[in-house]
């Protein structure tokens, strides 16, 4: 099989020295040494498992013969979909986002899965099922904005409305630019459907540290002040240097009632 990235296991992120350890983990703790004396900052810190459940959640994302993890099909339509056997989650963004690149990341330990990354944005024209062995299903959703499929719409709509065993659905945001005027869109449409969502900051080594902080600060202010259905911590990812993941990947286990307890560290 092919080598594994660096860091995209937890027990080579602990061979690191702690600062970056902790920066690679929780990379919105990171940014917390730079906020102003006082700053709030308990919704940088809602969600910080301790290293057993990491440890926990990134065995579901380890396929071997008792637990495999596969691609299972793509659809257009609702009736295409595969059968409501498992809990579910998915993850929608706008074309350019970065959605396929933090999939691949996310299944780096499983690297049989084929997740197809495209240099040309709004690759992704269906709604592609990954199934985590009898765990969970990962759902990726065509991009929205640019070189939307025509039907995306009703396709998405569809989906958000019709499928119950759904548990939450990760919005990406470009964490150079923050959000944009589809994203809003989007937003309004999860809020009005009532859907559970949370935040996924991707793109982060992209960003310099004043950017992202702003791109941060702005996001929670907006998510306190006009969301009801959004979690209040947001969650930042880069797929190239793996931060962030690790903690993804938990917070997938924890929604999908696949880590009953999270111990705080």
């Amino acid at each position: 099989g092919r080598a594994l990235p660096p860091l995209a296991a937890l027990s080579q992120v602990l061979r690191l020295e702690r600062s970056r350890r902790t920066a690679i983990v929780f990379p919105l703790q990171k940014l917390e040494r730079y906020l102003a004396p006082g700053a709030d900052t308990a919704r940088f810190r809602l969600f910080q498992p301790g290293l057993a459940a990491l440890q926990r959640a990134e065995a579901l994302f380890r396929s071997d013969r008792g637990h495999p993890i596969d691609y299972v099909s793509s659809a257009v339509r609702m009736e295409h979909a595969p059968p409501l056997a498992l809990p579910e989650v998915c993850f929608i963004g706008r074309s350019n986002v970065g959605k396929s690149s933090l999939i691949r990341a996310l299944f780096s330990l499983a690297p049989e899965v084929e997740v197809r990354v495209s240099k040309t944005p709004g690759h992704t024209k269906k709604i592609n099922f990954f199934k985590v062995g009898k765990y969970f299903t990962l759902v990726d959703m065509p991009g929205y904005g640019y070189r939307a499929p025509r039907d995306f719409v009703e396709m998405v709509e569809a989906y958000l409305q019709e499928r119950r065993n759904l548990k939450r659905t990760f919005l990406l945001v470009d964490g150079v630019v923050g959000l944009q005027k589809t994203d809003h869109i989007a937003i309004e449409m999860l809020e009005e459907f009532g859907i559970p969502y949370v935040m996924v900051l991707t793109k982060i080594d992209r960003a310099s540290r004043g950017v992202l902080l702003k791109n941060v600060l702005e996001i929670q202010e907006f998510v306190k002040e006009s969301t009801q259905g959004c979690f209040p911590q947001l969650f930042l990812v880069s797929s190239v240097e793996f931060s962030g993941v690790h903690l993804l990947r938990c917070f997938v286990a924890h929604v999908t009632g696949n880590l009953p307890t999270v111990e705080a560290s």
